[in-house]
C-alpha cells in the first residue's frame, strides 16, 4: 500500500516471471556451510524442547517480575571487560536490541516483529543492521538462565528495552508479556535480493524507473530494519528521497508521521553510532563465523574486542552531549546548528554541526574526559528538511511533555504491535487504556444452549442457503492471521462497509445475509450470529450428506463499535487471493496456488487442514462469484450444499481430462469427459493443484477413498472450527489475568 495514495503498488507476494518465490533466498542460500538440522524437524517433529504441554502464560505469571526488573536495572551499568558499555551504560545498546527485535514487523502480512524471539536465529541474527547485537543477547544470558522458563527471550528483549529507557530517565507507557519463544527460524519472505545492504544492493524504491516498494516488504534494502541512514542508496544529498523512504517504510510498519518523528528522535536521544574502523577490518556475521567464535560475529582481532574498534552502521558518534540521559538535546542541537557533510573513520556519510559550542560536544564513549563532535545521520536531517516532519519536530522542540508522551506511546506500539488483542498481554504493567491499533472489542455475553439452538433453527428456516451462510462465516473468521493475531470473527468487523465491500466478499450477497442474521439474532452478538449461522449451515450440509456431526464453535463474542474500528489499518488484511473461496483479484506474477499456501499458513493450518477445508467448501458451493464461471468454478459436485468428498472424488476421476481456458491466462480450466468430450467441470489452478502436486495429491487421495467419507466430514468440521475460533484469545488467556 502506497503511504500517500493508499493504492496497492502490486501483488503482496514476490514473483519472478512466474517462478515460485514466496521466500526469496533461504538461510541455506546465504550460508551454504550452515549445519542443516531441518531433517530432525520433518514428519511433524516439534523442535520446541518445552513440549506441547508447556504453558508459558502460567510460567510468566509465576515470575518474580520486580526481581527481574531489578536485575536488569543493575545490568545496565555492570560493564563487562569482554564488551565494555559505552559511557558505562548498556541502556542505548539494549534499546537498539529491543527496537530491532520489534522493527521487522510489517503490516502487509503481519509477519516479523518481536513476538517469537526471532532475532536469535538466521537470517536476522546476521543482518548487517543487527551488527553486534549478538553481544547484547549474550549479556542477557545470565539473567535468562536465572529466570528460565518464566521469561521468554522474546519478552526479555522488549522488557530489557523498557528498563533501559527507564534507567536513563525516559518515559515508558507500559509493558505486556506473553510472547512465547519459537525454536526455529520462521519462514518469512525478506526480499529477493542476493546481496546485503552493505554489499551494494540497490534501494527498493526507484521513482525514476517506476519502481515502488514491493509488498509485503517494509524495509528499504535487504538486511535493514528501516531505511539506509546515509540516504537512499547511500546518497546523503537526496533529501526528498530520504523523507519519502522514511514515510513509506514507517507507514508499512504501522507508524504515522508523528510516531516516526517521535521514535527517531527518542531513540537517538540515547547512545551513539559505531564506525571507528572500515567494515573490511572485521569478520563474518555470526551465522558464517567459525565454531570457536561460539555464535559471535563481526569480530576484529579478539584481543581488541571492546577496546574502541567497534563498527556496526559505519557511522561514528553520538547524537547528543548526554547520551545516557533522556531529554530534548536531540531537537535542540538539530535546530541550533547548521550541519556539514563529513565521512566517518569507516567511510560512511554523516553530518556534524558547524562550530559547535564546547558544552554541546559529546563525551568519548570510553574516556569521559575527552570531548567529540555530535553527529546526525541523513535520516535525522530529514526531520529538519522535510516540511511535514519539521512541523512535528518544532512542536516537540518546544513541548517536552508532548515529546515524552508521543515517544512513550510510539515505543509501546512499536514493541507490542504484533501481539494482537490486548487480552493476550500479561503482567503488572499492562496499560489500562485501550488503544485503537489493538483492535479493542467489548466483552461478549455467552448465549444459552437453548438460545443457540433456537437461533440455528431460525437461520435454517430463513431462506438463506448453505453456501451463503458458509461464505458469510468464512468472510468474517478468515480475516484472522496468526502472524500478528489481527482479524477474525470476534468483533464482527465484517459488518462495517470498509470490509463488507471487499470484492472477495461478494458484498451485495453478504449484505443481504448480514441483514437477515441481524434481524434474527435478538440479544445475541452479531459476531456470534455470523459464526453460528455458518455452523448451522455446515451441520445441515453434513446431515444431508449422511453425517450427524455437531459444529461446536465457541460463543460469547463481542461486537466492535465504529469508534473501535480503524478502517485504514484493516486495509492490508484484504486478501489479494483467497483460494478457499476460489478468488483471485487479478492475475499476478506469483502462482495462485502459492498464494493459497501462504494464506493457509497465515491461518495456522496444516496441509491436511488446508486440503480438507478447501474440498469441503467447494462441495458446499462456497466460492466467489467473481470468475468467468461465477459460483460454479471449482464446485466439482452435482449436489452443491451437501457436505461430501465429491470434490476429491471427481478431481481425481480418471475419466476427466483438463484443458486450459486460453483467455484466462492459465488461471481457469475445463474438465471434459475423456470419451465424449463434453464439458463436465470448471476449475482453477487452486483446484487442480490438489491433483498435480504430489504431496497435496497424496492427502487428497485419502479423502477420496471409499470408506473415508466420515473421516472427511469430521476432519472438515474440526478444521472449520479451528478457523472460526482462531481469535478467541479471550478464552485461552482469561484465566491468566487477575
Amino acid at each position: 500500500m502506497d503511504a500517500k495514495t493508499g493504492e496497492m503498488s502490486g501483488c503482496p507476494f514476490h514473483g519472478d516471471g512466474g517462478t515460485r518465490h514466496l521466500l526469496g533466498r533461504t538461510n541455506r542460500d546465504w550460508w551454504p556451510d550452515q549445519l542443516q538440522v531441518d531433517i530432525l524437524q520433518t514428519e511433524g517433529r516439534n523442535p520446541d524442547p518445552m513440549g506441547p504441554d508447556f504453558d508459558y502464560c502460567e510460567a510468566f505469571n509465576a515470575l518474580d517480575y520486580k526481581a527481574l526488573k531489578d536485575d536488569l536495572t543493575a545490568l545496565m551499568t555492570d560493564s563487562q571487560e569482554w564488551w565494555p558499555a559505552d559511557y558505562g551504560h548498556y541502556g542505548p545498546f539494549f534499546i537498539r536490541m529491543a527496537w530491532h527485535a520489534a522493527g521487522t514487523y510489517r503490516t502487509g502480512d503481519g509477519r516479523g516483529g518481536a513476538s517469537s524471539g526471532q532475532q536469535r536465529f538466521a537470517p536476522l541474527n546476521s543482518w548487517p543492521d543487527n551488527g553486534n547485537l549478538d553481544k547484547a543477547r549474550r549479556l542477557l544470558w545470565p539473567i535468562k538462565q536465572k529466570y528460565g522458563k518464566h521469561i521468554s527471550w522474546a519478552d526479555l528483549f522488549i522488557l530489557t528495552g523498557n528498563v533501559a529507557i527507564e534507567s536513563m530517565g525516559g518515559p515508558v507507557f507500559g509493558f505486556g508479556g506473553g510472547r512465547k519463544d519459537v525454536f526455529e527460524p520462521e519462514l518469512v519472505y525478506w526480499g529477493s535480493e542476493e546481496k546485503w545492504v552493505n554489499e551494494g544492493v540497490a534501494t527498493r524504491i526507484i521513482p525514476d524507473e517506476g519502481k515502488a516498494l514491493e509488498n509485503p516488504l517494509a524495509a528499504i534494502q535487504m538486511g535493514l530494519i528501516y531505511v539506509n541512514p546515509e540516504g537512499p542508496g547511500g546518497n546523503p544529498h537526496d533529501a526528498e528521497g530520504m523523507a519519502r523512504d522514511m514515510r513509506e517504510t514507517f507507514a508499512r510498519m504501522a507508524m504515522n508521521d508523528e510516531e516516526t518523528v517521535a521514535l527517531t528522535a527518542g531513540g537517538h536521544a540515547f547512545g551513539k553510532c559505531h564506525g571507528a574502523a572500515p567494515s573490511d577490518t572485521f569478520g563474518s556475521a555470526p551465522e558464517g563465523e567459525g565454531l570457536h567464535r561460539m555464535g559471535f560475529g563481526w569480530l576484529t582481532d579478539p584481543e581488541e574486542i571492546g577496546k574502541g574498534h567497534i563498527t556496526t552502521s559505519g557511522i561514528e558518534g553520538a547524537w547528543t552531549p548526554n547520551p545516557t540521559q533522556w531529554g530534548n538535546d536531540y531537537f535542540r542541537l538539530l535546530f541550533k546548528y547548521d550541519y556539514e557533510l563529513v565521512q566517518s573513520p569507516a567511510g560512511a556519510n554523516q553530518w556534524t554541526p558547524v562550530n559547535p559550542d564546547p558544552e554541546d560536544m559529546a563525551p568519548d564513549a570510553r574516556d569521559p574526559n575527552k570531548k567529540v563532535p555530535t553527529i546526525m545521520t541523513t535520516a535525522d536531517m530529514a526531520l529538519k528538511r522535510d516540511p511535514e516532519y519539521r512541523k512535528i519536530s518544532e512542536r516537540f522542540l518546544n513541548d517536552q511533555t508532548a515529546l515524552d508522551d508521543a515517544f512513550a506511546r510510539a515505543w509501546f506500539k512499536l514493541t507490542h504491535r504484533d501481539m494482537g488483542p490486548k487480552v493476550r498481554y500479561l503482567g503488572p504493567e499492562v496499560p489500562s487504556e485501550d488503544l485503537i491499533w489493538q483492535d479493542p472489542i467489548p466483552a461478549g455475553t455467552k448465549p444459552s444452549d437453548s438460545a443457540v439452538s433456537e437461533f440455528k433453527q431460525k437461520v435454517l428456516d430463513s431462506g438463506l442457503s448453505v453456501s451463503e451462510l458458509v461464505k458469510a462465516a468464512w468472510a468474517s473468521a478468515s480475516t484472522y492471521r496468526n502472524s500478528d493475531h489481527r482479524g477474525g470473527a470476534n468483533g464482527a468487523h465484517i459488518r462495517f462497509d470498509a470490509i463488507r465491500n471487499w470484492k472477495v466478499n461478494d458484498p451485495e450477497e453478504l449484505g443481504r445475509v448480514l441483514a437477515k442474521l441481524d434481524e434474527l439474532r435478538g440479544d445475541m452478538s452479531m459476531a456470534d450470529a455470523i459464526v453460528l449461522g455458518g455452523a448451522a449451515a455446515v451441520e445441515k450440509a453434513a446431515r444431508d450428506g449422511g453425517f450427524d456431526i455437531k459444529v461446536d464453535v465457541t460463543t460469547g463474542r463481542g461486537d466492535a463499535t465504529e469508534d473501535q474500528f480503524d478502517a485504514e489499518s484493516w486495509e492490508p488484511l484484504e486478501p489479494f487471493a483467497d483460494g478457499f473461496r476460489n478468488y483471485l483479484k487479478t492475475k499476478a506474477e506469483v502462482k495462485t496456488e502459492d498464494m493459497l499456501v501462504d494464506r493457509a499458513h497465515l491461518l495456522g493450518l496444516s496441509m491436511p487442514e488446508m486440503t480438507v477445508l478447501l474440498g469441503g467448501m467447494r462441495a458446499l458451493g462456497a466460492v466467489s462469484k467473481h470468475t468467468q464461471h461465477g459460483n460454479s468454478i471449482g464446485v466439482l459436485t452435482d449436489r452443491p450444499g451437501v457436505l461430501s468428498n465429491d470434490f476429491f472424488v471427481n478431481l481425481l476421476e480418471m475419466g476427466t481430462v483438463w484443458e486450459v481456458v486460453e483467455e484466462s491466462g492459465d488461471e481457469e480450466f475445463v474438465g471434459k469427459c475423456r470419451l465424449k468430450g463434453d464439458v463436465k467441470w470448471h476449475a482453477t489452478r487452486t483446484d487442480l493443484v490438489f491433483g498435480s502436486n504430489s504431496q497435496l495429491r497424496a492427502v487428497a487421495e485419502v479423502y477420496a477413498e471409499n470408506g473415508n467419507e466420515q473421516k472427511f466430514a469430521e476432519d472438515f468440521v474440526k478444521a472449520w472450527i479451528k478457523v472460526m475460533d482462531a481469535d478467541r484469545f479471550d478464552i485461552g488467556y482469561q484465566k491468566y489475568h487477575k
